[in-house]
């Protein structure tokens, strides 16, 4: 499948643009589109450079999804064999007090995308979801068959999605669809060029660690430590993000099945890892102190939150090569190499 010409959205953010590259060197022609609302144009252009003679099979092109005539004009000039969405919104806080700006961009905006690929032709996708679709599960780890339930307006987003691709499928079996759940992207590419770069205050765990280690923070708050858990604090599941981009080119490579359907996957470690047991590592890749303030729980966070990948592991024959101590090893390459980013410093920050 690698001489084909596979669209992403949102290719210029965190994920998005690891996974161009891993496109790009496995010889896909790949298209990138995003409105650089939370994404840097250096991205484009570093993901360009690491990706050396296979750099020109890359085709940038700033287009808003909710920018319908914009999409009709990019599918009318190319053959896409598939897309990858990565596009939208993503702070939880945000879409609470934002409720109407998530659904307006995250959902018209894939709504746009799937009509213009059904006009052209284009019927097989990947789809960037979400772990928070499982809500606050009773039990770990979670199943792709586990109830769904999502606790805020962009997981809620990303449920509503999830279920429209279902809706298209069950209309015309000709659409491939898979849905790719992850939990907790961390770490950055190994040459340390790119990374995340979120705007604002982080809303994770591993971009807040990092602006404390390179002073742009003063203290980590940590959410409660008094959780029933080995050391009090909040569990989780991690992924490196190069892990990630190998499983969306399984994902890919999946879709070749005519039959695949419309079919969802688990992509995570299996294992968890607690609040104070990321910093530990990160402290010691870094070798800086991370200071912590413990703060009360904050409502509606789960206690632990982990998933199987045992159907990733059969179905997409993927499974996730890095643990904790190479993502926090990636991170701290890219923080210490990129303190402010893709940016100088940012006086709103």
């Amino acid at each position: 499948m690698s001489s084909k010409n596979i669209l992403v959205t949102g290719g210029a953010g965190y994920i998005g643009s690891h996974t161009v590259l891993q496109l790009l060197l496995s010889g896909f022609k790949t298209t990138v589109i995003d409105n650089l609302d939370n994404a840097s144009q250096i991205a484009i252009n570093r993901v360009t450079e690491l990706a050396a003679e296979f750099g020109s099979n890359l085709d940038f092109h700033q287009i808003d999804l909710r920018d319908k005539p914009a999409l009709e004009r990019l599918f009318a000039s190319n053959n896409f064999d598939a897309v990858i969405h990565f596009a939208g919104l993503k702070a939880v806080g945000e879409s609470v007090q934002k409720p109407l700006l998530y659904y307006n961009n995250n959902i018209i905006g894939t709504v746009n995308l799937l009509e213009v690929m059904d006009a052209h032709g284009c019927k097989k996708l990947v789809f960037s979801s979400s772990a928070t679709v499982y809500g606050w599960p009773k039990e770990v780890p979670c199943t792709e068959e586990f109830p769904l339930c999502a606790a805020n307006p962009y997981g809620r987003t990303k449920l509503f999605i999830e279920e429209i691709c279902r809706d298209v499928y069950r209309s015309d079996s000709d659409w491939n669809i898979i849905l790719l759940r992850y939990f907790n992207p961390v770490g950055a590419h190994p040459s340390g060029n790119i990374g995340e770069d979120p705007r604002g205050v982080p809303n994770n765990l591993m971009p807040f660690v990092q602006q404390v280690a390179v002073g742009r923070r003063p203290a980590l708050t940590v959410y409660g430590n008094d959780y029933s858990t080995k050391d009090g604090t909040g569990v989780r599941d991690y992924i490196h993000v190069m892990d990630l981009s190998d499983g969306h080119i399984a994902a890919l490579n999946k879709l070749e099945d005519s039959n695949t359907g419309c079919e969802v996957y688990n992509l995570g470690t299996g294992k968890g890892t607690s609040v104070l047991e990321m910093v530990s590592a990160f402290e010691k890749a870094s070798g800086k102190k991370i200071p912590l303030v413990i703060a009360p729980r904050r409502p509606g966070d789960a206690e632990v939150v982990y998933g199987s990948t045992d159907k990733a592991k059969g179905e997409l024959r993927w499974e996730a090569k890095y643990g904790v101590d190479e993502m926090c090893r990636d991170q701290w390459n890219w923080a210490s190499k990129n303190p402010w980013g893709y940016g100088p410093p940012d006086t709103t920050d």
